[in-house]
């Protein structure tokens, strides 16, 4: 069973705070602002990336034809993504 979205963006909070507590204990300005960068930024990728795994684990099975076929995996995934 995945692990609940909570849990995956507090561990990813926990991580980024305690670097950040680390530099602003040793005065380094540069270093915070670019942690505070990088949170925010893997902060949205993780947070599509578990919408995207949540848009996944609601599909039903493939019907039988398709049978393991990653051609059809890889057209069902396009045209999941496709903006309309």
């Amino acid at each position: 069973m995945p692990r609940q979205r909570q849990q995956i963006l507090d561990n990813l909070d926990a991580v980024y705070r305690e670097a950040y507590e680390r530099a602003k204990q040793g005065g380094d300005e540069r270093r915070m602002f670019d942690l505070d960068a990088a949170y925010q930024r893997e902060q949205l990728l993780l947070e599509v990336l578990l919408d995207i795994r949540d848009g996944l684990s609601g599909l039903k099975p493939a019907k039988s034809d398709a049978g393991g076929n990653p051609l059809a995996a890889i057209d069902t995934i396009r045209n999941l993504t496709r903006l309309r």
